[in-house]
Parts: structure tokens; sequence; C-alpha cells
């Protein structure tokens, strides 16, 4: 993202922000609230147009006017806000509009239920495919969100405040989640207010300051005061 510009009326919320991310890494996004960081997040993944400046995916520019064609180029964003079927299994929500189906058109459920476990042991998310999201844990059903999201041909993951309800030991199952995907090639946007927990998983760090971005760092090569 190069020189990007937004107002909303009279309020310029973002002023020249650049943000870049590479393929495997996570680059960690901080800033008061009202500093942008919400606004630079829903530029990238098609909620509002941009007033100015670029998108470039692996050196193609982009545009996106909607979330669809964000998630089509590979974006996928979990927010604090979930967006799963409560009534569903976790399975059900994994793949929900893209479900295994036999020739008349009924979802294949052994398969639907096979895949979704492969997937989940694979992250190592601890997650019964077979149980509704509805009763789970809010930790639980934020996994589920997660996994949903890489499920598929996803280049870049961005993370909303996503430890906020967690406990330490699933902040952990979280972080070892991040790693496989980030070893997939995967970059992670990870959006928090956590200073701690920049240093422990991210490689970069962009502050944003009053809707400009006060510098990118190498997350080994600053300290907790400067940022």
């Amino acid at each position: 993202m190069s020189a990007i510009n937004k107002r909303f009326g009279g309020v310029r919320a973002l002023r020249d922000v650049n943000l870049e991310v590479r393929a495997g890494e996570v680059h960690a996004l901080l800033g008061e609230n009202g500093a942008g960081k919400s606004t630079l997040i829903k530029i990238l993944s098609g909620v509002h147009a941009l007033d100015s400046g670029t998108i470039e995916i692996a050196g193609r520019r982009v545009e996106f006017d909607s979330p669809a064609k964000s998630r089509a180029a590979g974006i996928a964003v979990v927010y604090q806000d979930l967006s799963l079927v409560e009534s569903l299994s976790v399975a059900d929500n994994l793949l929900l509009g893209r479900e295994p189906r036999a020739a008349l058109g009924f979802v294949r459920q052994r398969a639907l239920m096979a895949r979704a476990e492969a997937f989940l042991t694979e992250l190592g998310i601890p997650l019964d495919p077979r149980a509704t999201v509805g009763s789970l844990p809010f930790a639980y059903r934020q996994m589920t969100e997660i996994a949903k999201a890489l499920l598929g041909d996803v280049r870049l993951l961005i993370l909303d405040e996503p430890t906020s309800s967690l406990t330490s030991d699933e902040v952990r199952i979280l972080f070892d989640a991040i790693g496989k995907a980030t070893r997939r090639g995967v970059g992670v946007i990870y959006v928090t207010h956590r200073l701690n927990e920049v240093f422990e998983i991210s490689q970069r760090v962009t502050v944003l300051r009053d809707g400009a971005d006060a510098g990118t760092f190498v997350t080994a090569e600053t300290d907790m005061k400067r940022l």
C-alpha cells in the first residue's frame, strides 16, 4: 500500500500511509484508537474505497471495490466481531459455500468432516469439527474464524486484536497456528495494542499516528520505549 489517503467528510483519516507486507512474515500494525488502523484494514479488505494511493500484490496493481474482490485476491480478515453461523458445526462453518457435493448436489457430509478435521490437525487447532459453534467458548469460536480464513488460497491474513479474549494457553495455540500459516508463505498483518506480543511474534512493525505512518521498524532492532 503506497501513499494511501482517505477522508470521511472533513476528517482526514489517512495521510500518505505506506505499508509493505512480505510473504511469510508477521507484520504488526500499531497505533492508538483513531490512528487509522481500522480504516487502512478496511481499504485493504474492500470495505472502504481509497481516495488516492495504490495497492499492489506481487508487483501487480489491484483495486478493490468490494470485500469479495479483496477475498478473491487472497486477502482474508478476522475482525473482533465474528461472522460465524452459530447453529452450524465447526466443519460446516469452515467449508460454508465450498462444501464437497455429490452428483445430485447433496453435501457429502463424511467428506466435509474429514477435510475439516485434517485441516484443523494440520494447523494444530484443538477443535472438534462436529461441535456446534454456538456451544463453544468465545476463544474457540475465534479459532474457528481464523481457521476458516486460512482454508483456501490465502496470501495475506489480517488479524484484528486476535488475543483480546484469549487465555495464555489459547494465545499459544493461536501463535502456533500463525507460525504454520507463515511457513506456508502467508503474510500476516497483526493489529494489537499489546506491545509484548509484537516482540514475540512479529518480524517488522509499522506504527500509525494521527492518520500517518510514523515509521516501519525491524522488530529485533527496536524496543518498547521507541514504539
